[in-house]
């Protein structure tokens, strides 16, 4: 994350969004760089038919929609907000020249982008398999891992079973018998429809 100072310093604004609200769309010129301050935000695709793709959920502190930035191509996925959301956006011009002015922020910078990348070669490894409970279950040990949408305090998946849907392309309702039948083997539990997994992983 680019400290907020420096980004207010060099001309950031702040920007509110309710869940549903597009920051930016598929296809468009990328403008400003963005930095999620609270909420969550969904970095996706929308098919034809209304169907999406999710690609990444965005959490506070963290950037999205950077690769434009780089390459001056349109953006390639859609951003919504999923909650309620603060973000600061930064032109491109003056993100630039920060990077180029900030040597350890760009090295942090492409070390995060670095890590996204690889995350998108874990899933499509991951989804070769053909087995849901695998795939749920080995997606939830990387989360595990790296600490995200796991509650630390009480070890419940931040996700809801459509987002595990839309992120590895199967049906809600294959996720949904795979999470059962998971439960019925003891490797995570349910509670009011919650989805809790063990301290140790799956």
């Amino acid at each position: 994350m680019i400290p907020t100072d420096l980004l207010l310093q060099r001309g950031a604004t702040y920007r509110k969004a309710t869940p549903g609200d597009a920051i930016f769309d598929e296809g468009a010129q990328a403008t400003y760089y963005y930095q999620l301050v609270s909420g969550r935000v969904r970095w996706c695709n929308i098919t034809e038919d209304g169907r999406e793709i999710l690609h990444r959920i965005v959490e506070a502190g963290e950037s999205f929609g950077e690769f434009p930035l780089f390459d001056g191509e349109p953006y390639a996925a859609s951003a919504i907000a999923d909650t309620p959301c603060t973000i600061l956006r930064l032109c491109t011009l003056s993100f630039h020249q920060l990077l180029q002015d900030n040597p350890d922020i760009h090295f942090d910078f492409t070390k995060s982008l670095v890590q996204h990348l690889r995350f998108k070669f874990f899933l499509t490894d991951l989804l070769s398999q053909n087995n849901p409970e695998t795939i749920i279950s080995k997606l939830i040990g990387y989360f595990n891992q790296h600490g995200k949408f796991i509650c630390k305090n009480c070890n419940r998946l931040m996700l809801t079973r459509q987002q595990l849907a839309n992120m590895t392309g199967l049906r809600v309702e294959t996720i949904i018998r795979a999470i059962k039948h998971m439960e019925k083997e003891d490797r995570l539990s349910i509670v009011k429809g919650k989805v809790f997994v063990p301290a140790d992983g799956l």
